[in-house]
């Protein structure tokens, strides 16, 4: 396995996983970059660049290979992006697990799901607030601690001297300068750093993501479009975690410099694959050493993922109710014993793979 650890710092298996999971928060992504990219709109568009992990894997150390693929395996769910749901007396509805990104690769749907993407009556998205950026930003400005320190706190003041220094230099090695995000909350800054150059570029200069994209095509064919949570809702479900775990979270992330583009060109290739399943086994394997703050990754993973599903679940039956909706999500919440998949089994539908 050791082949594997070379993949990443094992001091970064928390913020690993961080960046994975923060491709689930589809609003916190898209206000990071709103907040901080807007001038950067109209700069050239950087070459993505980025290795997959696990086709470096295959061919370094097979056996590992073969222990993730049995572990994916073994997920509820864990392979399919596009999956039908069915209950008597209500015609079927689609839902679709989306990534929160602009690359082609990922936001061409597949034919399946472009078929029941454009016979849907309904659109729903994980939430709707971002259709509409002033109204968004009215409402956030309403709850700013969610968004910045209100008080004399800044990041670096929760910092030792050494992680402090480092953060600053990460920052300023990306065009940051430290002092314009000193007051701004750890995972605000996280999400953003949780992004490719190229994919930062794309989505400051317009481009928008999967999610977006399916809204605005609904809108322009007159069809009612909706939402499944708020914007507020997701931030304030980041500010009920131990601030702690968000800094630690923060810091790792942006040791890990370039290495971004590798784990997200990986996602892209599982997701590309539908093989939702795999996202938490790879990452595992590249990062054995879990004793940095499982008990902290372990609550993020309830309250940022388990316990949405449920909300999305309750806040979907009506609209389903009504038939012939297409739903979109992101992916890593369609897989596993307590994700959407297996929550609307649970609710009564007849949940299918579609392809």
């Amino acid at each position: 396995m050791k082949r594997v650890i070379a993949i990443a710092d094992r001091a970064a298996s928390v913020s690993l996983k961080l960046l994975v999971a923060l491709n689930v928060l589809f609003f916190l992504s898209f206000l990071a970059v709103l907040l901080f990219a807007g001038g950067r709109a109209h700069a050239e568009i950087p070459t993505c660049t980025g290795a997959d992990m696990l086709s470096a894997l295959q061919k370094s150390d097979l056996a590992a290979y073969q222990k993730i693929e049995a572990e994916a395996a073994a997920t509820p769910n864990g392979k399919g992006l596009l999956w039908k749901l069915e209950k008597p007396g209500e015609k079927p509805s689609f839902l679709f697990g989306t990534m929160h990104m602009t690359d082609p690769r990922v936001t061409a749907l597949p034919p399946a799901a472009q078929k029941a993407y454009d016979a849907a009556a309904t659109i729903v998205i994980e939430t709707t607030d971002v259709l509409d950026k002033q109204q968004m930003m009215a409402a956030m400005l309403k709850e700013p601690d969610l968004m910045m320190f209100t008080d004399s706190t800044t990041l670096s003041s929760l910092l030792s001297p050494d992680d402090a220094a480092a953060m600053n230099a990460a920052l300023d090695a990306r065009g940051i300068p430290p002092a314009t995000v000193a007051k701004m909350k750890p995972w605000m800054l996280s999400a953003m750093m949780a992004l490719p150059a190229c994919e930062l570029a794309r989505q400051s200069g317009g481009a928008p993501v999967l999610d977006v994209k399916l809204a605005e095509g609904a809108k322009a064919a007159g069809k009612p479009v909706e939402g499944l949570e708020t914007a507020a809702s997701q931030l304030r479900a980041m500010a009920s975690l131990p601030l702690a775990f968000h800094m630690k979270g923060l810091v790792d992330t942006l040791k890990l410099g370039d290495k971004v583009n590798d784990i997200n060109e990986t996602m892209i290739v599982l997701y590309q694959r539908g093989d939702t399943g795999m996202f938490w086994p790879l990452f595992r394997a590249a990062m054995p050493d879990e004793q940095d703050d499982p008990a902290g990754y372990a609550a993020f993973e309830e309250t940022m993922i388990t316990s949405r599903n449920k909300v999305m679940v309750e806040h979907a039956e009506p609209i389903l109710a009504r038939g012939n909706a297409f739903m979109a999500v992101g992916a890593l919440h369609l897989p596993g014993p307590e994700g959407l998949v297996e929550d609307f089994r649970k609710a009564g539908y007849t949940v299918t793979a579609v392809n």
